[in-house]
């Protein structure tokens, strides 16, 4: 196919994109939005050095 061709689709393509924009279902969006900040609230990014620096103990 010529550069042409192949030009003229890539256009066609890009407004189509641009102009006829698929729906979105912005409530499936909302789920999955809360379902990933719930995982990262229960994730705890220091729970690997609590147990390494944290000492019942106090050492004075």
């Amino acid at each position: 196919m010529g550069r042409g061709r192949q030009k003229a689709k890539h256009t066609k393509v890009a407004r189509e994109l641009k102009y006829n924009a698929p729906s979105t279902d912005l409530s499936q969006l909302e789920r999955e939005l809360a379902a990933q900040a719930a995982r990262r609230a229960e994730e705890d990014p220091w729970a690997e050095y609590a147990s390494k620096y944290n000492d019942e103990e106090d050492e004075d």
